[in-house]
Parts: structure tokens; C-alpha cells; sequence
């Protein structure tokens, strides 16, 4: 995870130190995750709390523009997600060069935001009018801070996930930083076998390789960060032995 400092029009922007310190705080996460040897990058206004579900075009500009100044410096293939609005997402994706989006793409949600009901059929449309069929669709069935409005099972919502055509799907847990429940991951799992299937929160060093059993991938933010805390910098030493951890189970599994 590469979380961005709040962005304009947002409650904790720094007005004074401007666009800036936005692009330098991310720049050294950035050198950091890549240093370490991290497979990618997902770039979040993670900072933009409390989230909207429909983001203002200052947002959208401001990530398209921050990502735009550092990408001579991405090395890696990178995504962007934007909370929780998967329209501006795909705009920042496709004029950023990004290789995917994270977003609540399917189902209907009772959240701490509101409700969250994306319109999957107008979203694909709007994927192809600009021109992002190459930038993969990562969708998150169980969204932190919320619960499905239906209380249809993880399994049946990662069944629908595949039949409309989602390139992963993702598990969370109940916030962000917080661990996801196996018995959501296994179900997942067993459900759509074929489906790129990736853990979304709470991984760290003492549950990593548990959750790569069951799963083809992990995104890492808050367990990366200076004293495991959301709102830090990235932290060199965490990173590299979270990279580490990942290589010996990918090592093990590819043995067995």
C-alpha cells in the first residue's frame, strides 16, 4: 500500500505545505516498498477519511497529478483505489497507465458511509468508453466497515464475482488494519477455485503465511508502517521481512 497524505478538499489536507508534501511523503514509501522487493504498488487516498462515495474532481486531479510525478519512479506494476468510488478510479487507472483498480465493484452494502451499490453494468460500460480494458478489476466482496444488505454468503458472492468477469476478488476484514476471518478466505477459496483470490487487511509477520495458504496474494499496508501504525511512513526494516516471509512460503508451497 502506498497511502497518499490527504488531498485537497479533504478535512485533513495540509493547505500550507500543498501538493508538495503529498508527492515527497509518497515518493519515500514508494523507494522504500521497492527496495524491499514488493511484487507491486497500490496507491490509496487512504488519509481522506471520512471517505465519500463519490469523490469531487479535485480528488481525482490530485491523485492522477501525484501519481503522474512519480511515475519515472514506479518500477513496479502499480493500481489505484480510490474510496469508495470506482468510477474515479478507473479515470486515475487510465491516465496514470495503472495495471489494475481496488474497488467495492458488486453487491450492495449497509456501511458507516452509506449505503455502497456500485452499478457494475454502467461502470463496465464506462471502462470501455475510455479506453481501460487492460486495467484489471480487483473487487472487494466483504468491505471493511460494512455488511452485505442481502446476507448472501462469501461464497455466493465470490461465485457472482467470476461470472462477471472480475479479474481477483479480495477478502477484508471489519476495518482497515484489521484481520480477516479465514473462515471468509477458505469459503472464498473453495468457491471459485480458478479466481485470483487475494487477502485485503490485517496481514502481517505472524499470520502471512497462514493466510498465502489459502490465497494467491496479499496487500500489505498497516503492518509495513512505523510501529504498525495506519498513519506512519513506510518502514524499511518491517517491509524487507515481510517480503522475506512471502518468498520462504511461496518457496514451501511451490515444493508441495
Amino acid at each position: 500500500m502506498c497511502h497518499l497524505r490527504a488531498l485537497p478538499g479533504r478535512p485533513r489536507h495540509d493547505v500550507a505545505a500543498g501538493t508538495e508534501a503529498i508527492v515527497d511523503a509518497l515518493s519515500a514509501d514508494v523507494a522504500a516498498l521497492q527496495e524491499a522487493g514488493v511484487d507491486g504498488l497500490l496507491f490509496c487516498n487512504e488519509n481522506d477519511i471520512p471517505y465519500q462515495l463519490s469523490v469531487g474532481p479535485e480528488v481525482t486531479a490530485a491523485m492522477a497529478a501525484v501519481i503522474g510525478r512519480l511515475r519515472s519512479q514506479i518500477r513496479k506494476p502499480f493500481g489505484v483505489d480510490i474510496l469508495w468510488d470506482p468510477k474515479a478510479a478507473l479515470a486515475v487507472a487510465r491516465a496514470t497507465g495503472a495495471a489494475f483498480v481496488r474497488e467495492v465493484f458488486t453487491g450492495v452494502f449497509e456501511s458507516d458511509l452509506g449505503m455502497i451499490a456500485p452499478q457494475t453494468g454502467e461502470l463496465a460500460g464506462y471502462r470501455q468508453a475510455i479506453g481501460a480494458q487492460d486495467v484489471a478489476w480487483f473487487t472487494n466482496i466483504t468491505p471493511e466497515f460494512s455488511r452485505s444488505v442481502a446476507g448472501r454468503s462469501v461464497a455466493e458472492r465470490a461465485r457472482g464475482a467470476a461470472f462477471l468477469g472480475f479479474d481477483a476478488i479480495l477478502i477484508s476484514g471489519p476495518a482497515a488494519g484489521a484481520s480477516i476471518e479465514m473462515a471468509d478466505l477458505t469459503a472464498a477459496r473453495k468457491a471459485v477455485p480458478d479466481l485470483p483470490l487475494l487477502a485485503n487487511t490485517g496481514v502481517n509477520q505472524e499470520n502471512v503465511q497462514e493466510i498465502l495458504a489459502h490465497c494467491d496474494g496479499v496487500i500489505v499496508g498497516t503492518s509495513l508502517k512505523v510501529d504498525g501504525n495506519t498513519w506512519n511512513p513506510v518502514d524499511p526494516g518491517r517491509a524487507r521481512q515481510m517480503v522475506e516471509m512471502v518468498h520462504r512460503q511461496r518457496a514451501h508451497t511451490s515444493v508441495h
